[in-house]
Order: structure tokens, then sequence, then C-alpha cells
């Protein structure tokens, strides 16, 4: 118990005395995250809301694809993102592997399925007679999505932290398509594994202090836009 103790006085000493490598590790998973959710989002809403409104052949599988698509381990996400941007694979020209938009590639790719499947779902669950609505108001086909989206707006930014949540905590993807490394592509949770395994608790604490943190905050907005 005194070691845990004397551990989590040694992190926010870290933390308040503004540590290089402790702070390296929050703004390379900030920033990564940041990447991932803007392109999750442009992505994501609009095929979410097209999943949900529209009605086309295979809409059915396609929904099947999404939610399979959200039970998508990291590891595995990671080797497949790792073999499209090393030197063999079809991307790796682009040096995209050990870089954070890398890991963002990756990461995009998990939180993707979340944003489609929430919003898709937000999109049937409202009042049916909506669309009648604004449709015999003479709304246009643009006044119509527009209408639907500010309808289910806070369903929407809740599905968008659910999706960030998951981003900022996981850490296959980041190991294997970041490498872990120092100042550079290392984030939170990858360098809690590795100062840990390492035997520097205090670091491992501190990092952890600030991921409790950010969960803390997105679970907190996500339950309080579901009370919205």
């Amino acid at each position: 118990m005194d070691f845990f103790l004397k551990g989590i006085v040694q992190a926010f000493e870290l933390l308040f005395s503004g540590d290089a490598e402790t702070y390296s590790a929050i703004a390379a998973t900030v920033t990564v995250s940041g990447y991932a959710m803007v392109a999750s989002l442009t992505m994501g809403i609009p095929l979410g809301f097209a999943l949900g409104h529209l009605k086309f052949p295979g809409r059915r599988q396609a929904r099947l694809v999404v939610d399979t698509m959200l039970s998508l381990p990291t590891v595995f996400i990671g080797l497949l993102v790792y073999a499209m941007l090393s030197r063999q694979g079809p991307l790796g020209h682009m040096g995209l592997l050990f870089t954070l938009p890398g890991i963002a590639i990756g990461q995009t790719i998990l939180a993707l399925p979340i944003v489609i499947a929430l919003t898709a779902s937000a999109v049937e669950g409202m009042d049916a007679n909506l669309r009648t609505t604004l449709l015999s108001l003479g709304a246009g086909r643009l006044q119509l999505v527009t209408g639907i989206i500010l309808e289910v707006r806070h369903s929407i930014l809740a599905a968008a932290l659910t999706a960030y949540g998951r981003v900022m905590t996981e850490v296959g993807i980041s190991m294997m398509v970041g490498g872990n490394i120092k100042w550079h592509t290392r984030t939170i949770t990858t360098a809690i594994a590795l100062e840990t395994s390492r035997g520097k608790f205090a670091t491992g604490i501190a990092l952890g202090m600030v991921l409790l943190l950010i969960a803390f905050a997105v679970s907190i907005s996500v339950s309080f836009l579901r009370k919205k």
C-alpha cells in the first residue's frame, strides 16, 4: 500500500512539475485522437444518416457489417493497418508507418463504426412524423436532411463522445502502428504499458490519472446528453 501511495505522490510531482516526457505522451495522444475524430465524424455522420434514413438494397447487410465492426479487436486493426502501411503494403510508399497520422488511420477505423452505428440508430429512433411534417412545410432535400440532423444532434454528439473515449483508451493500434517511439509516437496508453513494465510506477500512475480524467469527462458528457 505504501508503494502505491508513494507512486501517487510522485505522479502528482511529475504532472505539476511539467515533466517533458509525460506531457509529450499526452500531446501525442491528443493530436492523434483529434485526427481520428475529425476523419471519423466527417465520414461517419453522413454514412450513419444514410444507413438510418434511406431504404436501399443490402441495407440490412450493411448494418450487420457495421455492427460486427463494433467488436473488432484493436490488435487486429493494428495488424491490418501495419500490413497496409509497411514497405510491402499498398500504402507503404506514403511513409506513414510509425507516425501519428498512421496511428490516426487505425483509430479512425476503430471509431468509424461507432459513429455510423449510433448515428443510424438515432435517425431510426426519431419521431416518425418529423419527415412528413418537414415535407408538408415545403422543405427541400437539403432542408430535410438538416432538420433531421438537428433533431438528433444530441445523439450524434453522444456518439462522437463515445467514439472519442474508445479512441483515447486503445493501446493495440498505437503500439503496433506507432511503434511506441519516445518523443514521437508514444501515447498515454503505450507509455503506461512501457513505463510500468520498466518499474517506473509513478509515470504510469501519472499518465493513468490523466487518462482517467479524460475518460471520466467523456462519461459524464455522454450521461448528460443521454438525459437530454
